[in-house]
């Protein structure tokens, strides 16, 4: 039986190319990047050609790239370094952020550190943008943090009206691109975006590394102390073969951002379409439509009995989801996400999300086989009965 996996927003597979890359790093640049004889200067070049990569695909300045372990920690630095070194009182983000920013957020006020403020949001999990600006109006000089696309529902937010909005407040704005990055094109020269996190897992690259892009006006002291490294703004040795990953990674991902855009959407819309017309009261969570994030669908079956034990039978079948994030357990395990979107809801929650290894095939057999699970009747049985 060949296995299904449909769990990418989790981490997606590695890339064969990027494998070689780092293995041939691993073997070849052991140096330590700050040592100054050949072979620390060796594996920092290294390092800062991936850095010059990754800034020419995002169009910004190869000093705007801070290397970190992923992209929690990049979302810890935005926030904790943001308030800390920038003189914020107040935090604007929303109850649907990745615990990396939602908790954070909550340690932060329970430190008295800053107040924070739960922007609305519309039933597909957008933020509310009128009442982002009135936080941001009676809030000036905010750091406000809003995701690009939520890495359960596979909403998107609009990342060029939230930072006009900020713009027009005197506001920095920071957003967890974890999910988008790779996926989507970022022009960093005129997007008004202070601060981006991402993770090289999430688009074929390694895990333990990423970044965070800093525009010209973020100063921030390091989080973590000890080296100089980063340009003393993250101690620690760089994770050099990872680092080279990531680089290569998102120079395979930018190669035809389009044509992976139109196979995986094309996934995605295809097994909404068969599990629209061939199971009887399936749902969707979020935004599926045309300015969703293509790689995630969210889907909510009905409370009928068979739903519960869902992603375990799909996971005996060989088929790979989730319920939620990757945090979750369970067929529906208490999402702070779907509990903030639909706290009435009933049912069981799987997440099934693509990349570009997946295939129609994969699709239609994990279709079929909810169907198996969930006892649907075939349409000889259905017409039989009639």
């Amino acid at each position: 039986m060949n296995k299904i996996y449909l769990d990418n927003a989790a981490t997606t597979p590695l890339a064969p190319e990027v494998l070689e890359v780092m293995t041939a790093s691993l073997r070849e640049e052991f140096g330590n990047p700050s040592s100054i004889h050949a072979f620390g200067r060796r594996s920092r070049a290294a390092v800062e050609r991936a850095r010059r990569t990754v800034a020419d695909l995002l169009h910004c300045m190869p000093g705007d790239i801070v290397f970190t372990s992923g992209g929690t920690e990049a979302d810890n630095m935005a926030l904790v370094c943001g308030v800390r070194d920038r003189g914020v009182q107040h935090l604007i983000t929303s109850p649907v952020e990745h615990h990396a920013i939602e908790l954070t957020a909550h340690e932060l006020a329970h430190r008295g550190t800053v107040q924070v403020h739960w922007v609305r949001l519309h039933a597909d999990g957008r933020a509310d943008l009128d009442h982002l600006e009135e936080l941001l109006a009676a809030h000036p000089r905010a750091l406000v943090s809003l995701m690009h696309a939520n890495n359960e529902v596979g909403t998107r937010n609009d990342l060029q009206a939230i930072g006009t909005l900020c713009r027009r407040h005197g506001a920095i704005f920071h957003s967890d691109t974890v999910q988008t990055m790779g996926h989507y094109a970022f022009d960093l020269r005129s997007l008004p975006v202070d601060m981006l996190s991402a993770s090289a897992h999430k688009f074929h690259g390694p895990k333990g590394v990423g970044f965070l892009y800093l525009g010209q006006e973020q100063v921030l002291r390091p989080m973590i102390q000890g080296g100089s490294q980063e340009r003393n703004r993250r101690g620690g040795t760089e994770n050099v073969a990872g680092i080279v990953g990531l680089a290569k990674a998102m120079e395979l991902a930018y190669d035809d951002l389009a044509g992976h855009e139109r196979h995986v959407r094309g996934l995605k819309d295809h097994m909404a379409a068969r599990l629209r017309a061939e199971v009887p009261g399936v749902g969707f969570n979020g935004d599926i439509g045309p300015d969703s994030l293509y790689t995630v669908l969210s889907v909510r079956f009905p409370d009928d009995g068979k739903a519960e034990m869902l992603i375990y039978h799909l996971d005996i079948e060989g088929i790979a989801c989730s319920g939620g994030s990757a945090c979750s357990s369970g067929s529906n395990a208490g999402s702070h996400v779907i509990a903030a979107l639909y706290p009435e809801a009933r049912g069981a929650n799987l997440r099934f999300s693509f990349s570009r290894y997946t295939t129609r095939a994969e699709i239609d057999r994990t279709v079929e086989v909810l169907k198996k699970v969930l006892e649907v009747p075939s349409p000889q049985a259905a017409r039989a009965t009639v």
